[in-house]
């Protein structure tokens, strides 16, 4: 008998939600496919984004920083209009 991963049939899913020090802040997680979901592929990475999140990241770059500073994603988001010192949330 096999054990099923429960990540199987899930996708990583990128969003933008209310909160942090700036007004929104960014997320991820494992998702399921919801309706209106935007699927997107980046070097071979499927993604899932909602509409609104879509609207806030449309343009934006995600890296992930292995620097001095700690490892983590980074969201480069030129629809920003300014960046708390954490980088994880914007207004």
């Amino acid at each position: 008998m096999q054990k099923e991963s429960a990540c199987e049939d899930k996708t990583l899913r990128v969003l933008v939600e209310t909160g942090g020090c700036s007004g929104f802040q960014y997320g991820m997680s494992f998702d399921e496919v919801k309706d209106g979901d935007q699927r997107l592929e980046s070097e071979g990475v499927p993604m899932l984004l909602d509409a609104a999140s879509l609207a806030y990241l449309d343009g934006s770059q995600i890296d992930f920083d292995d620097g001095l500073q700690g490892k983590g994603f980074e969201i480069k988001n030129p629809n920003a209009q300014s960046t708390c010192g954490c980088g994880k949330s914007f207004s």
